[in-house]
């Protein structure tokens, strides 16, 4: 988002001074953001938003004579108090004035308004967060061809055919062998008749003469030629395209009512929303789980009333066997998100550990743990105690407990931060 000061230049402002306010805007064009988010549906989220800010936040500090200290001359036309010479007593008050009175209409200084558009709310809001473990990983690509018009030639099919450089060819070689026009026969032929009109046999002679090499001229230089024929041609260009898959893990177990469903898909329609920045084909692949896990469609994916208990692992058995039957490494990128209330059987913990450090995060470019919970989550869950050990050793797996929809936006905020993404990597390295 670029903020353009359209103000005068009172005073001489100088350049720093212009831009240091700029900056100053920005800074409290952000803030306002932050706060506007905090009460914003995830359904909202592509909107545009009106932001205010106080004027006094961005007011610029000035130098003002001190009006009770000091000599000053005045020059006071038509005035009837006084005379030349005499002087005129300072104003009472302490140094400081007595300050502003309020404007007597009610008037006063509005604050400044910003009706942002939606490409520079998304611009503001994800201007701090940027993809994990982009530094580590180049992004994987795909190679897709697309035909490109490469200018002409001289062969080709009938329907490529270019009418306009075809003729512009037959032009320019009659023009260099000095074709006559047909304009130039005319003209002769008729001033043959009116010579054979007149019974001028000398003339009549000449311009017959004139005439059959006008005509033998025209029929060795034709009008148009092979050589003039150009068609339109194309080449096929490879153009690398960036594709990502994110894999949507949820728990759909007896304990896992709509409302904590409801926080789990805020977050993922954040993370859909934050990917499709920075690649240009996100697909989604959406895998619940109880006892056993099965891909489903979104619909199914939220609302779906199968329920049961709770095996992690099957459903990082599931997103392993669809990443190789579809979804090659060597082409995608992948990312993953598991929403759960933290239930797990103790029995299958070390097959899920197990699964995740060996299987999963290696081909991951991101995985996030997301647990929801109806009030605020006081005690470590199962999940929660055994991904500690995890976030400590691997950059690219992060983990965090939301409650209510407002922590949607610190929680994806705290997950994708600038600042959190330099450490993990200080770290590795």
């Amino acid at each position: 988002m670029h903020v353009i000061d359209r103000r005068q230049n009172p005073n001489a402002k100088s350049l720093g001074n212009r831009q240091r306010f700029v900056r100053r805007v920005k800074s409290h064009i952000r803030k306002a953001v932050k706060e506007a988010i905090r009460h914003r549906k995830v359904a909202d989220l592509e909107g545009s938003e009106k932001i205010s800010i106080n004027a006094n936040d961005v007011s610029e500090p000035n130098f003002n004579f001190e009006s009770g200290v000091g000599n000053r001359n005045y020059v006071l036309p038509g005035n009837r108090g006084y005379q030349r010479g005499d002087r005129i007593r300072k104003p009472s008050g302490g140094a400081g004035g007595s300050g502003a009175s309020g404007s007597p209409d009610g008037d006063g200084e509005d604050m400044f308004v910003f009706l942002l558009t939606r490409e520079e709310f998304m611009d503001m809001f994800f201007d701090d967060l940027e993809l994990p473990n982009l530094a580590k990983r180049k992004l994987k690509s795909m190679t897709t061809t697309s035909r490109v018009r490469a200018g002409y030639s001289v062969d080709g099919a009938p329907q490529r055919l270019n009418l306009r450089e075809t003729m512009r060819h037959s032009l320019s070689r009659r023009i260099a062998l000095r074709r006559p026009k047909v304009s130039e026969l005319e003209k002769l032929l008729a001033e043959l008749e009116q010579a054979k009109e007149q019974d001028d046999e000398d003339e009549i002679k000449r311009l017959t003469e004139l005439v059959a090499v006008t005509q033998r001229r025209m029929k060795r230089v034709s009008y148009l030629d092979t050589v003039d024929l150009r068609y339109n041609r194309f080449e096929t260009r490879s153009k690398p395209t960036t594709q990502a898959v994110m894999f949507c893990l949820m728990d759909t177990s007896a304990s896992m009512t709509e409302d904590l469903k409801d926080l789990a898909k805020r977050f993922y329609m954040l993370l859909h929303l934050f990917l499709t920045r920075y690649y240009q084909a996100v697909e989604i692949v959406f895998i619940r789980h109880t006892y056993t896990a099965t891909e489903v469609d979104e619909h199914t994916f939220f609302y779906g009333r199968e329920t049961g208990g709770t095996v992690v692992s099957s459903a990082l058995i599931e997103m392993e066997r669809i990443v190789k039957e579809r979804y090659p490494v060597e082409d995608w990128n992948i990312y993953a998100a598991q929403a759960s209330d933290g239930h797990n059987f103790d029995h299958d913990m070390p097959q899920t550990m197990s699964l995740l450090e060996k299987s999963i995060l290696p081909i991951c470019q991101y995985y996030a743990y997301i647990e929801v919970g109806d009030e605020p989550l006081t005690s470590d869950s199962v999940l929660w105690k055994n991904y500690q050990s995890m976030v400590a050793r691997i950059p690219h797996f992060e983990r965090a407990k939301v409650s209510e929809p407002a922590d949607i936006y610190p929680v994806f905020h705290k997950l994708f931060s600038n600042d959190k993404r330099q450490k993990s990597q200080a770290a590795a390295g």
